[in-house]
């Protein structure tokens, strides 16, 4: 009985020993661990590096694209100012005529109706400027990016493309007046049509367009 207990203790012990399997540690050296961090601050700053180079690139064009934009907008709006500029000095001959004509004073003021075709054929404004490229690069805060001298340019050309399209509203203020459909008064409205085409877009034009070309040359750098 003792036999038998002993071979099986013996036989548990050697099941026991050969389930048993030693833990193995790894000493790692301080060498080891800085090696490590200085690949994770390394993989860091590179992805922030590339990071930073493709926003970098998609500014870029985002800025040449707003710039292009807005120069191919100058081109189109300097055609359409130099056409309105035509025009515009036809309806104020248009006038003088009719300013020492009777006759077409009473064709233009009759019935109680004004016939603004007898001078202005095609409207009071010929053309219309665009800035829809100027409004998107200001909302992108394109000012911060150029210098001060292109800006200026820039916002007084808008301002001065509004300034005479503001003619159509200035005219049409006289035209629909009750006095201006009074034929006594054939005279001094037609006067008043002259002096606000002269004023708000003839005077203004060639400064306008000489500013065209200064601001066209300006974004080809």
């Amino acid at each position: 009985m003792n036999e038998e207990t002993t071979t099986e203790n013996s036989n548990e012990e050697v099941k026991s020993a050969e389930t048993s399997i030693p833990e193995v540690y790894t000493l790692r050296g301080w060498k080891e661990y800085a090696g490590e961090s200085l690949l994770i601050i390394f993989s860091v700053l590179l992805a922030l590096i590339l990071t930073e180079f493709i926003n970098n690139l998609h500014e870029k064009k985002q800025f040449n694209e707003l710039l292009n934009n807005i120069r191919n907008e100058l081109i189109t709006n300097k055609k359409y100012a130099q056409e309105q500029y035509a025009y515009n000095k036809k309806v104020i001959r248009s006038i003088d005529s009719a300013l020492t004509d009777p006759t077409i004073q009473r064709k233009i003021i009759n019935n109680d109706e004004f016939h603004l075709k007898y001078i202005a054929p095609q409207g009071v404004l010929y053309r219309f400027f665009d800035d829809v490229a100027w409004e998107q690069a200001k909302s992108l805060n394109i000012s911060s990016k150029l210098n001060f001298k292109t800006i200026s340019l820039l916002s007084n050309i808008y301002a001065d493309q509004t300034r005479i399209m503001k003619v159509e509203d200035e005219i049409g203020k006289v035209v629909l007046s009750y006095e201006a459909r009074k034929p006594e008064n054939a005279h001094i409205t037609l006067m008043l049509i002259r002096d606000n085409y002269s004023a708000w877009a003839v005077d203004r034009a060639p400064t306008l367009i000489s500013s065209y070309d200064e601001a066209i040359k300006e974004l080809e750098k």
